[in-house]
C-alpha cells in the first residue's frame, strides 16, 4: 500500500492532521527552493521527534573521503556530499518559560500543511495545547524569494487562546550542524565569525577542504497589537547566535514574528565582503516588507507557470502530480548559472551526494528546452564542456590516453566521486547520454553554434574513449565491450550491453559527421579544434572501423536484441509471477540473487529504443517492449516515464496512463518507500516527457515539430506549451480534436498525425 495522506488538489499539496509517522516524508514533499538555495520543510520551532534537518546552498559541497572495505587502484578518492548548510529558519519559542514542542504537546488539532505551487508559498497551521496547558493557534508562512534569491522569509503568528501568557521568541542561526549522510562524521564547516547588530545577526563560515566562504544571516521583528516589540537580547556561542524577544500576550491576542534570512556566498560575490552583501540584501527586503516580497513571489511564479504549466481536466490526482513535478524542477534549477546543475534530490535531501548524473542530459534537458529559452539548456551543455579536462583526467586515471574523456557518473566539479566500482568503472553509458544531448539540443533549438564552439571537443573526447574501450574479438570478428553496467543496475560486470554498444557506435558516427560539417561550415573553429586535440585522419579511420564492426548481441529465437551476452541463460520468470511478498526486490533480496535474476531496474534496451526510435520500426519497438517490460520491476525513478512514452507510441493508452500516474506521483504516494530521504527531482522531467512526448506524441522529424496526440480515457482534456525555436505553441487535446495556438510573428509548419499543418500567429488551428 502506498502512502495516501496527501489530499488531492489542482494547485496545492495538502496534509491534514498531525501524524508523527509522516513528519520526515512531509519534510521532503513540502520542500522549497529557488535555484540558489533550498530547504526541507522542517518545523521552525523545536521538534524533538524524528526529523531530518536539511538546508542546502547550490553548488556547495564537501569531498567526503571514500569508505570501502578494500581499496583498489582507480577508486574515486571521495564522494562529493551536498552539505547541510547553517540553519537560518530556526525559531525557539517559550510559553511561560517552557519551550514549545509539537512532539511533547498535550494535544495537536487542526494541523495542516499547504504547499501552494501556484504562488511558491509554504503554509503550516495548527492548534495545540502546550505541555504547560496553554492553548495556542499558530499560522506560519514561508517562502524562498525568486526575486532576491539570497533571501527567504518567514511569518510566524501565534494567537493565545485560553489565558494570558509570556511568550519568548528566539530566532537563531546555527552553523554547528551535521550531515545526515556522512562517511566519517567529519566536521564540514568552520565558523570564523558570529556577530549581531540591532535586529540582525550573521555567521561567517567556510567549508572544510573546499573553502566555500558563506555568510548566513537573519533579521527579525516582533509585532504585537500593531507595534514592534523592542528590547532584544543576544545570545551566542562559537557557532550559534539568537535574538531574543519577550512579550506578555493577552488571551485572544495575536503576535507575529517576521524573519528574513539566507546566505551570501563568495563564489557569487567575489569582490564583496559577505556580511555587507548580506546587509544589502536585508535592506532590499526590509524596504519591501513581507507582504510586498510575497506579492513579487506570486508574480514570479505566475510568469513561470505561464510557460511551463500543463493543464489536465477530469483527473485531479494526475493534475496535482504533474504540477508538483514541474514545481520542483523549477525550484531546483532556473538556468541562471552554468556552474550549477540538477542533483537527483535537488534541495530536498542528501542521498546520491546531491551531484550531477546522466539524468540531466537524458531527461532534464528536453524539459528545459521546451519550457524556457534555449539559453538555459545551453548552460547545462556548457557545464559539461567546462568539465572536459576533468573528464580526460578521469579517463587517464583508469589507463586511457590521447585525450580520451570519461565523464563521471556522479560529480559536482567534474571529478568522479561515486564510490561503487560497478558504477564508477563500468556504467560508462553516461558518456553517450552527453553526446546524445548535444544532438538533441541542436535538433530541437536549431542552434548549431554550440557544436563548433564547445560541443565538438566533447564529442572527440568521448569518441576517443569508445575507441580505446572496445577490443576486437577474433572469435566474433567484431569489436566488443567487456565488463560494463548498463542502465539496468541489477546487472553488473556484463559483456556487450546492447545499449552501451549501440551508443558507442552512434557516438562515433555522429562525431565523424559533425567533424565534416564543422570543417566545411566553420573552418576557423575546425582548425582551432584540430590544433588543440591533434586529431588525425588516421585516428578517424580507426574510429570508423570500430563503429562499422561493433558487436550487437541478438537472439534469432526471440527476434530481439539481447540486453547483454548471456541474458537468455537466466531463469526467465516474469515479474507478474513473483510473489508480491518479494517485492520490491531491492529491499527483499540479496544483491547476489538480484544479479543472477532477469529483473530489470529500468529501461535498458528500451532506453536505446527511446533515444534512437527513428532507427527502428514500430514493429521492432512492440517486439522489444513485449519482451523486456514483463521483466522490468521499475525500481528506478527513471523507469516509468520511458515505458509510458513507449506504451503511448504503441497505442496502449491504459498502460501508458498507469505508468504516467506512477512517475507523476512517485513521491506524493511514496511508491518506493523512501521519500523521507528526499524527492526524485531529475525523474520529474520524465513525467513532463510522458505527457508531451508520450500522450502528445511530440517529436522532431525532418527538422519540423511533429505531434501524434492521444488522450487517456480518464481525462477530458489536457494542454501544454512548448517553446520551439523561440516560437510558443500551445497544444490543447480532447477526445474530439486537437487545437494549436501560435504566439510569434512568423508562420510555422508542423506535422500532425503525419500531415502538414500551417500555424499562423494568433489564429487557433483545429485538427
Amino acid at each position: 500500500m502506498n502512502q495516501d495522506y496527501i489530499k488531492p488538489d489542482n494547485w496545492c499539496i495538502i496534509e491534514e492532521g498531525f501524524d508523527k509517522e509522516n513528519v520526515k516524508s512531509s519534510e521532503s514533499i513540502f520542500s522549497i527552493g529557488n535555484g540558489a538555495m533550498g530547504q526541507r520543510a522542517n518545523f521552525e520551532e523545536t521538534y524533538s521527534g524524528e526529523t531530518f534537518q536539511g538546508s542546502y546552498i547550490a553548488g556547495i559541497y564537501y569531498p567526503d573521503k571514500t569508505r570501502v572495505g578494500w581499496w583498489k587502484n582507480g577508486y574515486p578518492e571521495y564522494f562529493a556530499k551536498v552539505l547541510n548548510a547553517p540553519d537560518w529558519i530556526g525559531i525557539k519559542i517559550y510559553i511561560n518559560d517552557v519551550e514549545f514542542d509539537l512532539a511533547t504537546s498535550k494535544k495537536v488539532s487542526n494541523f495542516r500543511r499547504e504547499l501552494n505551487m501556484q504562488e511558491g508559498v509554504y503554509t503550516r497551521s495548527f492548534q495545540a495545547v502546550s505541555s504547560n496547558n496553554v492553548e495556542i493557534d499558530v499560522v506560519v508562512k514561508r517562502f524562498l524569494s525568486l526575486d532576491i534569491d539570497e533571501v527567504g522569509a518567514i511569518s510566524y503568528t501565534i494567537k493565545v487562546l485560553n489565558t494570558d501568557a509570556k511568550l519568548i521568541f528566539e530566532p537563531f542561526l546555527d552553523s554547528g550542524i551535521t550531515n545526515e549522510d556522512s562517511n566519517w562524521d567529519d566536521k564540514f564547516w568552520n565558523t570564523t565569525k558570529v556577530t549581531a547588530s540591532e535586529n540582525r545577526a550573521f555567521i561567517e563560515a567556510h567549508t572544510m577542504k573546499t573553502e566555500f566562504e558563506t555568510c548566513t544571516f537573519m533579521q527579525a521583528e516582533l509585532e504585537y497589537n500593531g507595534e514592534q516589540v523592542s528590547g532584544i537580547s543576544v545570545e551566542k556561542t562559537d557557532s550559534f547566535i539568537s535574538l531574543k524577544f519577550e512579550q506578555l500576550v493577552k488571551a485572544d491576542s495575536t503576535i507575529t514574528l517576521t524573519k528574513f534570512g539566507g546566505y551570501t556566498v563568495k563564489r557569487n560575490r567575489p569582490n564583496e565582503e559577505l556580511k555587507q552583501a548580506a546587509n544589502n540584501s536585508l535592506d532590499k527586503v526590509s524596504a519591501l516588507g513581507f507582504d510586498q516580497l510575497l506579492q513579487k513571489q506570486k508574480d514570479a511564479w505566475a510568469a513561470i507557470w505561464e510557460m511551463s504549466d500543463i493543464v489536465i481536466e477530469g483527473d485531479v490526482k494526475a493534475q496535482q502530480g504533474i504540477r508538483f513535478n514541474i514545481f520542483q524542477l523549477n525550484q531546483t534549477y532556473l538556468g541562471t548559472d552554468s556552474r550549477l546543475n540538477i542533483g537527483p534530490k535537488g534541495f530536498t535531501g542528501e542521498k546520491y551526494g546531491g551531484s550531477t548524473y546522466w539524468d540531466t542530459e537524458a531527461y532534464c534537458i528536453p524539459f528545459y528546452m521546451a519550457t524556457k529559452d534555449d539559453k538555459v539548456a545551453r548552460k547545462l551543455l556548457k557545464y559539461r564542456y567546462n568539465h572536459l579536462e576533468k573528464a580526460i583526467e578521469n579517463a587517464k586515471k583508469l589507463g586511457f590516453s590521447n585525450g580520451a574523456a570519461l565523464y563521471p557518473m556522479v560529480t559536482i566539479n567534474g571529478e568522479e566521486c561515486h564510490n561503487e566500482w560497478e558504477i564508477t568503472f563500468e556504467e560508462i553509458h553516461r558518456n553517450g547520454a552527453i553526446a546524445f544531448a548535444i544532438h538533441n539540443y541542436f535538433r530541437y533549438t536549431g542552434d548549431y553554434s554550440y557544436i563548433p564552439e564547445m560541443g565538438l571537443e566533447v564529442l572527440i573526447g568521448i569518441s576517443r574513449f569508445w575507441h580505446q574501450r572496445v577490443n576486437l574479438s577474433k572469435v566474433k570478428n567484431k569489436f566488443v565491450m567487456l565488463g560494463v553496467t548498463g542502465p539496468n543496475e541489477y546487472e553488473n560486470n556484463v559483456n556487450n550491453n546492447w545499449y552501451t554498444n549501440y551508443l558507442a557506435k552512434w557516438c562515433i558516427n555522429y562525431t565523424l559527421t559533425q567533424l565534416d560539417k564543422v570543417k566545411s561550415g566553420y573552418p576557423d573553429d575546425y582548425h582551432r579544434i584540430i590544433g588543440k586535440t591533434q586529431l588525425t585522419d588516421r585516428e578517424c579511420e580507426k574510429w570508423k572501423k570500430v563503429a562499422t564492426k561493433m558487436y550487437l548481441p541478438f537472439s534469432k529465437e526471440h527476434g530481439v536484441f539481447l540486453q547483454q551476452d548471456g541474458f537468455l541463460d537466466k531463469d526467465l520468470v516474469r515479474v507478474n509471477d513473483l510473489p508480491k511478498t518479494e517485492r520490491p526486490i531491492n529491499q527483499k533480496w540479496s544483491w547476489d540473487r538480484i544479479l543472477r535474476s532477469p529483473y530489470i531496474k529500468q529501461a535498458d534496451v528500451l532506453q536505446g529504443f527511446y533515444f534512437f526510435e527513428e532507427d527502428f520500426s514500430l514493429e521492432d519497438l512492440e517486439k522489444h517492449f513485449d519482451f523486456y517490460e514483463p521483466f522490468t520491476v521499475h525500481e528506478s525513478s527513471l523507469s516509468p516515464c520511458v515505458h509510458s512514452i513507449q506504451a503511448a507510441k504503441l497505442g496502449r493508452m491504459e498502460q501508458a496512463y498507469n505508468f504516467y500516474l506512477r512517475t507523476s506521483r512517485l513521491d506524493l504516494d511514496d511508491y518506493n518507500k523512501e521519500v523521507e530521504e528526499g524527492l526524485h527531482i531529475t525523474s520529474m522531467a520524465g513525467t513532463w516527457m510522458s505527457i508531451v512526448e508520450g500522450f502528445g506524441g511530440m517529436r522532431i522529424i525532418n527538422d519540423k515539430l511533429s505531434f501524434k496526440p492521444q488522450i487517456p480515457n480518464q481525462w477530458t482534456a489536457y494542454s501544454f506549451k512548448v517553446n520551439f525555436r523561440n516560437r510558443i505553441i500551445k497544444v490543447n487535446v480532447t477526445a474530439k480534436n486537437t487545437t494549436f495556438l501560435l504566439t510569434g510573428n512568423e508562420e510555422v509548419t508542423i506535422r500532425v498525425n503525419g500531415k502538414k499543418v500551417a500555424l499562423l500567429p494568433g489564429e487557433l488551428t483545429t485538427v
